[in-house]
């Protein structure tokens, strides 16, 4: 049956018609655009999905921005330390010097305070945009290193911890009455001391009932070459500890880790030291009070026997230092290692983010534009159909003809 009132041929060339022009139009949004899913409404869930990571990746370029500032701040207090070691090593060389009692030993001993007064300078001048992790005044600092989202969607940052480490002379001196004696001289009180230790001989440390120990009292006893150092604690002079006993256990405990030839008992606050080597050994006790730097031994450095100085004991000191100085550039550089590798990964985690991004909303261009041709053929096809069809009435014309 025809109709002149009801052209079903035509409307349903027009809805092809209407369609193939949607998507003709999606086509060409995702070639002009580059995304297959530009907006929430051509996929509302890969949308959210492609937000979620893009967020993530413009957190991570300012972790960038964080991990490029705190490697700097980690590079420059390593820089300096191991630029102190080097300058701790020639004070060394003229203490050695010292040793000869031929030497002119008040000379090398000005060229040692000139060398202690550079490293103030180097741990000064180590600060990066403000931060000075050598000075002793940052005990730490976090530097941003990632954002951690859980599976719930909750996104927490974590950060890399870089210890800062004390180079600074300070001004702190020694702790009056630190030490009750050794040897010969049990039972004086002394800030410092110096003991020669025969093959088999044996010598008793004990530490002041006079002294005022205050937490943060560095002990340092150097047997031969090597050096132990205990950090006087809260524990150790809190009210109902009796602190020369305490210290003796903790003091003595380092001489252990030393692992040298040498029997070490504590009883009653008292050290025993017997040399079970073949070599006589030398015994150096050095105080320092609370308050000075990481190197504040330095400031009592004096080679100068004739100007009471005691070349001896400074040479059983600076090995303390240099270990100091070496073991604070080892842990910015391990810090500053972490550092690298934490920034490498998030460069790469960056990229990979944005591939996932890209493969849930970018468009195939291949595929679009293979797409757009055949739209095109099937647009001036159907365009054909639906004039063929709006002529159909014309043919009832000749009906009545």
């Amino acid at each position: 049956m025809s109709s002149i009132l009801t052209n079903s041929s035509a409307m349903v060339a027009l809805q092809t018609l209407t369609q193939i022009n949607k998507n003709l139009g999606v086509t060409q949004g995702q070639i002009s655009t580059g995304k297959k899913v530009d907006t929430a409404r051509d996929n509302a869930s890969v949308w959210a999905i492609s937000q979620t990571m893009q967020s993530d990746v413009d957190g991570f370029k300012g972790i960038n921005d964080a991990l490029a500032t705190g490697g700097a701040a980690v590079a420059v207090a390593r820089t300096a330390s191991e630029s102190i070691t080097g300058l701790l090593g020639q004070i060394k060389s003229k203490i050695v010097a010292a040793q000869d009692p031929s030497a002119s030993q008040s000379k090398l001993q000005t060229d040692i305070s000139e060398l202690i007064g550079q490293i103030g300078s180097v741990v000064a001048a180590a600060q990066f945009n403000g931060l000075n992790l050598v000075n002793g005044t940052n005990a730490s600092v976090d530097v941003l290193a990632s954002l951690d989202r859980a599976s719930d969607g909750s996104v927490s940052a974590s950060s890399i911890t870089v210890s800062g480490q004390d180079l600074s002379i300070g001004s702190g001196g020694a702790i009056t009455n630190a030490f009750t004696g050794s040897g010969g001289t049990t039972g004086a009180n002394a800030e410092n001391f110096s003991e020669t230790l025969d093959a088999a001989a044996t010598v008793d440390i004990g530490f002041g009932a006079n002294a005022d120990y205050t937490a943060g009292d560095k002990l340092t006893i150097s047997i031969g070459d090597r050096t132990a150092t205990y950090t006087v604690t809260t524990e150790d002079v809190a009210v109902g500890n009796v602190a020369a006993e305490t210290i003796a256990v903790g003091v003595a405990d380092a001489i252990r880790g030393l692992g040298l030839t040498v029997n070490t008992t504590v009883d009653a606050g008292v050290i025993t030291l017997t040399n079970d080597g073949a070599d006589a050994i030398t015994v150096v006790g050095n105080s320092l009070e609370a308050g000075a730097g990481g190197l504040g031994a330095l400031s009592t450095l004096n080679v100068d026997n004739g100007g009471g100085g005691n070349a001896a004991a400074a040479l059983a000191a600076i090995e303390g230092l240099i270990q100091t100085s070496i073991d604070a550039a080892a842990a910015f550089g391990s810090s500053q290692a972490r550092i690298d590798n934490q920034s490498e990964f998030v460069s790469k985690l960056t990229d990979s983010l944005k591939t996932g991004i890209g493969a849930l909303v970018d468009a195939d261009m291949e595929e679009a534009s293979a797409r757009l041709q055949a739209l095109q053929v099937q647009q001036q096809l159907a365009t054909q159909s639906l004039s063929i069809a709006n002529q159909a009435p014309q043919n009832i014309l000749s009906l009545f003809r």
